[in-house]
């Protein structure tokens, strides 16, 4: 079976972010999104238009290859970054905790993550969702580059000859 780990994160994360927009009714940006930097970090605001939906992926990956529940503050450090402070050394500093915490409710309401008591982790639904986009990308894959099928799954070979 092809999962979320068999394929590059950068294809993966680009073609939920494509379902997300145009599939998930309750996952959508807010009104300040287009105003708001992800960080203290960064200098500007995301020059991609689009950057909800892709920070929305990011999120939903990274809580399926987690092996325990994941709350905002994790999520924080893991988007952020390096603050430049002139000729000063830099210094990390987490991201923004409102965009995430948003993201993590609409992704709730729709269904694809759960809350527990600890943080939270993807739902079956969710799971079921990303493993079928990356059967999808591997199949793209695999008719890209038809040497990686020394990798596929026997079952997947079968069905695609």
């Amino acid at each position: 079976m092809v999962t979320v780990k068999d394929v590059p994160a950068d294809m993966l994360i680009r073609k939920l972010a494509e379902y997300l927009k145009g599939n998930v009714p309750a996952v959508k940006p807010p009104s300040w999104a287009m105003f708001s930097k992800t960080g203290s970090h960064r200098e500007r605001v995301p020059d991609d238009p689009d950057w909800w939906y892709m920070r929305a992926a990011a999120i939903l990956r990274k809580l399926y290859l987690a092996e325990e529940p994941l709350g905002v503050g994790t999520f924080r450090t893991v988007f952020g970054g390096l603050k430049r402070r002139g000729s000063a050394p830099p210094h990390f500093r987490k991201g923004g905790g409102s965009n995430i915490r948003k993201i993590l409710q609409q992704l709730e309401k729709a269904g694809l993550v759960r809350k527990t008591d600890k943080g939270r982790v993807i739902s079956d639904e969710g799971r079921r969702l990303l493993d079928t986009l990356a059967l999808e990308i591997f199949k793209d894959l695999l008719k890209a580059y038809p040497e990686l099928s020394k990798y596929a799954p026997k079952s997947l070979i079968a069905t695609t000859s």
